[in-house]
């Protein structure tokens, strides 16, 4: 028999066996199981392959175990809050009080704690943020917990060593985690030395074939520091030099990122700890009254909302659409990519339909070129509900940010894309504030002075060669 003849076979056989997998017994989301049975059927033997490195779930069980995740009380304050709330006695002020439903989804299904005295200061320039940060663990006394996705050894990334290693060898307790893949460039040399200053270092996910990760589709794209227990980072800027703007192919980085200190740094803190246990085998971190000294400050309510793979509910998606559904006055959005499912689209789709001020901002260049043209694609049906749609031009856009009516707001780490909602570890910070949904609100205004607005009569307009990209980049989108 002739040998191609029974490669043939065995590559078909492969593929119907892969198939049958992928409908029948995984059961993925219909839209992510059409979208790989067209690559199965276009590129045989490399669908095959593709989907072995990109395609599988994860599985669930034991990802993130902190045994001594009761001592800190959250099941308790957990069941505390529900009951009040299902009580009708839950004390929270006023101008909040309608979001109740917001931050019940969240407590009960994510264990999201609302916590109501914080004090919140926004950073959209990386300069700004990083000199905050530097000056935060040059303050440190007890501990450092860091957590990036990207982490690069050039000068942005050397001076953040820098600050660790000094740290270090003065006694305080330094953890540092990064993500494998994210941070593949890291050199051997920027780890060294850090350990050889005390800093303890785990990667999340590590490759256990040098240059092969079997989990590539399942990243730690969070975004966390945590100093002494007491102030917490989260937001999207990484650290490297193109996020102070020093990369020409992006120019100026426009980026949305959260200092907190008061109630909401102790569930930052038991995130990271969650994290931590789960890349770090030999260095274990248990429950100490140091890593839990947050005291209260300021009038902010905020949760901190944590969605990836291992959740059965897409918790950072749904609190999006809750929060869409709920605005009476205006929904504003900025985010790198905008790739919904069919649930988010037809939120922000209703929204706009029912007369609610729908602004999306995205940035005028891509990172990822079928992200950015399937982007495009989704943002056509948006201006025909009557959103409205600016291209900002300053640079790269990155922040992830939604605003609600002068009331509610999120930043985090989450994009509004099915990557980001299936198939990343995230977390954002839910805000329940009219002062800093206010802020954001006019960090967004300026940015549209310097944005371009796309009609949707110029959308229309667009080339042949531009429609052919964006049907492409659509079809596929479900598994970018």
């Amino acid at each position: 028999m002739d040998i191609m003849a029974i490669i043939v076979g065995l590559i078909f056989i492969l593929n119907i066996a892969l198939a049958f997998a992928i409908v029948f017994l995984e059961r993925k989301n219909p839209t992510s199981t059409w979208a790989w049975l067209l690559v199965l059927t276009f590129v045989p033997l490399g669908g095959f392959l593709l989907y072995l490195i990109f395609g599988r779930k994860l599985s669930r069980r034991r990802l993130f175990i902190w045994d001594n995740k009761s001592r800190l009380g959250v099941k308790k304050a957990v069941e505390n809050q529900l009951q009040l709330l299902d009580e009708g006695s839950f004390p929270i002020p006023k101008h909040y009080e309608a979001h109740q439903d917001l931050f019940y989804l969240h407590l009960r299904n994510n264990d999201a704690i609302l916590t109501q005295s914080n004090e919140v200061d926004i950073f959209n320039d990386g300069n700004a943020k990083f000199e905050a940060l530097l000056s935060d663990i040059a303050s440190a006394q007890y501990h450092i917990h860091i957590l990036y996705y990207i982490v690069r050894d050039d000068e942005l990334g050397k001076r953040i060593a820098d600050a660790l290693i000094e740290r270090a060898q003065a006694g305080v307790s330094v953890r540092f985690l990064y993500d494998d893949m994210g941070s593949r460039r890291l050199s051997r040399q920027f780890l060294r030395r850090l350990k050889e200053a005390g800093v303890i270092i785990a990667s999340f996910f590590p490759s256990l074939i040098p240059k092969i990760n079997f989990k590539i589709n399942y990243r730690n794209h969070r975004k966390l520091a945590i100093i002494d227990g007491k102030i917490g980072y989260i937001g999207g800027f990484n650290i490297g030099d193109e996020y102070l703007g020093k990369k020409q192919r992006f120019g100026y980085w426009r980026d949305t990122h959260l200092r907190i200190t008061g109630e909401s740094v102790r569930n930052m803190q038991t995130r990271f700890i969650l994290d931590w246990n789960q890349a770090s085998k030999h260095h274990i971190l248990q429950y100490e009254p140091t890593y839990y000294q947050a005291i209260p400050a300021g009038d902010v309510g905020v949760q901190i909302v944590s969605s990836g793979p291992d959740s059965e509910w897409e918790q950072v998606k749904y609190g999006y659409i809750k929060m869409i559904m709920e605005a009476e006055k205006y929904v504003y959005i900025q985010t790198p990519y905008f790739i919904p499912d069919e649930s988010l689209a037809d939120a922000v789709r209703i929204a706009a339909l029912a007369g609610i001020d729908v602004r999306i901002m995205i940035p005028n260049k891509p990172d990822h070129p079928f992200v950015y043209w399937a982007t495009y694609s989704y943002l056509g049906e948006m201006l025909e509900a009557g959103a409205k749609v600016y291209i900002y031009q300053n640079g790269f856009l990155h922040a992830k940010t939604i605003m609600v009516d002068d009331k509610l707001a999120s930043v985090g780490t989450a994009n509004i894309d099915v990557r980001s909602f299936r198939l990343n570890f995230e977390v954002n910070a839910f805000l329940y504030s009219e002062e800093v949904t206010k802020r954001l609100l006019e960090d967004f205004e300026t940015d549209m002075n310097q944005s371009s607005l796309l009609t949707y009569e110029a959308y229309i307009k667009r080339s042949t060669w531009i429609k052919v990209k964006e049907s492409v980049a659509r079809l596929i989108s479900p598994i970018l």
